[in-house]
């Protein structure tokens, strides 16, 4: 039997290969390559325009790991002078009784349950102490002692150690430690503005009053302050040598620290001639190359001028 013939496969179309009409394109310029003059101007003004925009970033955020840093050091000393019977119980040192204690020494450490703050106080309330933490005004006694004692402490900026001020109520309580012990206070109210003051405390008695900053967070407009009993037994108090006259203008309530110009001039200085050796390096060295050399140097000038530019701003911000 024979096998069934195959038809053959259909013919394929012709294919056209008839050159159609070519869509039209406009002819392109050549991109015009930034001069190296041009480069250096738009890197200074994108590095300063970044550091300026890291200030703000710095005062409301990242103060506060300055602040944490110093904390947790302070804490470990305190505790070791605690322990040793080294921790100041007046304004001299306790080896040299001649001598006041250096600013930003720690002299306490104040728990407030109710904020959920524990923090150690310094002496001394500059705005370069209070950006350690609260601190002690040193012509006033040290708390737990007879008189009326006064701790400041900022409102925001570093922590924000002393925010919550205004929540505390009439009969909250805290404590304080000293290197006499731990004492215990009692609220009697809060107050700011014209607001009376309480009567001063019976002889032989103590007080302390907690200060900060009221209003806007960046711009308060007066001083907030926490007036509190001390209800344990009031301690023995050294005889002051520091008078109220003899401290310096940048302690007082919502001061700034003038004496701050001299190092901010300098490390201003610093970080231009910065900016500018980094946009020359971009112009005539390379992108990449320029811009991990820019990081960690203008980064650290940047945090060292936002630091000392702050301490020009009220020192309970």
């Amino acid at each position: 039997m024979s096998a069934p013939a195959i038809a053959p496969p259909p013919e394929a179309p012709p294919i056209d290969i008839t050159p159609g009409p070519v869509p039209y394109e406009p002819p392109r310029r050549p991109r015009r390559q930034a001069t190296p003059a041009v480069q250096v101007i738009t890197t200074a003004i994108t590095l300063l325009s970044l550091t300026l925009l890291g200030f703000g970033g710095y005062a409301g955020f990242l103060s506060r790991l300055h602040h944490d840093r110093e904390q947790l050091t302070a804490y470990a000393d305190f505790r070791k002078d605690l322990a040793l019977g080294l921790a100041p119980t007046g304004q001299t040192q306790p080896e040299h009784p001649e001598r006041l204690l250096e600013l930003g020494t720690p002299v306490a450490v104040i728990d407030i349950p109710k904020l959920h703050r524990k923090e150690v106080v310094f002496e001394g309330t500059t705005g370069a102490v209070l950006q350690k933490g609260p601190g002690h005004r040193r012509d006033t006694p040290l708390p737990g002692q007879a008189g009326v004692s006064v701790i400041m402490g900022r409102a925001t900026t570093y922590g924000g150690p002393f925010g919550g001020l205004q929540t505390l109520l009439p009969g909250d309580e805290f404590t304080v430690v000293t290197g006499q012990g731990e004492h215990r206070f009692t609220v009697l109210g809060v107050r700011h503005g014209g607001m009376p003051v309480p009567p001063a405390p019976a002889a032989g008695k103590g007080r302390l009053v907690l200060t900060t900053a009221y209003g806007g967070m960046f711009a308060p407009t007066d001083a907030l302050r926490v007036d509190a009993d001390l209800t344990s037994e009031p301690k023995q108090s050294p005889s002051r040598r520091l008078a109220t006259s003899q401290l310096y203008p940048a302690e007082q309530v919502m001061a700034i620290d003038t004496g701050v110009w001299f190092p901010l001039v300098f490390v201003g200085e610093g970080l231009l001639l910065a900016v500018a050796l980094v946009s020359a390096a971009r112009a005539f060295w390379g992108v990449w190359q320029a811009w991990i050399v820019a990081v960690p140097v203008v980064g650290y000038l940047g945090i060292a001028t936002a630091d000392y530019v702050s301490r020009l701003l009220p020192n309970l911000i």
